[in-house]
């Protein structure tokens, strides 16, 4: 089997592409190297470029006839730089991913995975929810997911295209044999922001304390991006059997943000100062999976804890400039 990963030498999508080769799929990675990294990609089959370049599209089928799948990793994904340019994030995020599905069906592929979010759901009193919540995305880039997804629908409803959308939770770690990680230096979110506070040797910063969780943090689904990318290659496999047409990926299992900082505390050697701060633009109180349909239909299940999560996201940490050009 051959998979196209767009987005391919981004965090998630080297993931999945590492995960593909180690179950014998050989990975076409396309990437605009926007946010991307070169060496995520290095002895992969690779095209860099934007997914709505028609043209580019089109050389990558011809020179790669036997594609059986597209699983579309590209997109802009920082919730505060979404709500300070929206114009840029439904164009990255929605128009160009209109324009590649077009692409894809002048060449005639019929399957795609989609990296959705579950930023898009509305969450419930308790902070849960499976495949049929309302919908009620708060954010620029949570919108552009919610508004790509029902694209999609009408897309395949009237197409030969068959859509999948995987609801991410919270990715956290690295590839536990460390090809690849957060190729930022100071990413935007919890456990980065751990990180970067560790090194620095400053407190952390706990952006909002007054959502309606169990300690007024915010509350989120931590699951590790090497689980993330089995079930993509679980996805693949199972892809013309399966008949639903999103699937959440999460522990089931929520953790607040002063509980991902105590968990943190129990892995480094020198533990950080929690400080509390008001909540950062388009910030939610977050939810957490409820639903084992992905157990059910891909026969999977998170095999990482937090903790593992945590030390890999450290690992990574500690090489990654030697790792990045």
């Amino acid at each position: 089997m051959r998979v196209l990963v767009t987005g391919g030498a981004g965090y998630i999508g080297s993931t999945v592409a590492s995960a593909c080769l180690d179950a014998g799929i050989e990975p076409v990675v396309l990437d605009s190297l926007v946010t991307g990294r070169r060496e995520f990609a290095e002895g992969r089959v690779f095209y860099e470029g934007d997914i709505s370049d028609g043209p580019l599209i089109d050389k990558i089928f011809g020179e790669n006839p036997d594609i059986d799948a597209v699983v579309h990793c590209a997109a802009l994904i920082v919730v505060p730089d979404s709500v300070a340019d929206p114009i840029g994030y439904y164009r990255a995020n929605v128009t160009k991913s209109l324009e590649f599905v077009d692409h894809l069906l002048r060449n005639g592929c019929t399957r795609m995975i989609f990296s959705s979010s579950a930023s898009i759901y509305r969450a419930g009193d308790d902070h849960t929810v499976d495949e049929q919540s309302p919908l009620d995305p708060q954010s620029p880039y949570a919108r552009t997911k919610a508004v790509c997804e029902g694209m999609f629908a009408d897309i395949a409803a009237g197409h030969p295209i068959k859509i999948l959308s995987l609801r991410y939770f919270n990715p956290i770690g690295a590839d536990p044999e460390m090809r690849t990680g957060l190729q930022l230096r100071r990413p935007s979110h919890a456990l980065g922001k751990m990180i970067e506070a560790y090194e620095d040797g400053v407190p952390f910063q706990i952006t909002g304390t007054d959502y309606p969780t169990r300690d007024g943090s915010g509350i989120r689904d931590y699951v590790h991006v090497w689980d993330l990318a089995a079930a993509h290659v679980a996805a693949l496999r199972r892809f013309d059997a399966l008949e639903a047409g999103v699937i959440n990926l999460g522990t089931g299992a929520g953790t607040t943000v002063r509980e991902l900082a105590e968990a943190f505390n129990r892995v480094v050697d020198r533990p950080i100062e929690l400080v509390e701060a008001p909540p950062r633009p388009g910030d939610v109180a977050g939810a957490y999976t409820r639903s084992d349909l992905a157990r059910r239909l891909l026969d999977w299940r998170p095999r990482h804890s937090i903790e593992d999560g945590i030390r890999h996201s450290l690992e990574w940490a500690r090489i990654r400039e030697s790792r990045l050009a």
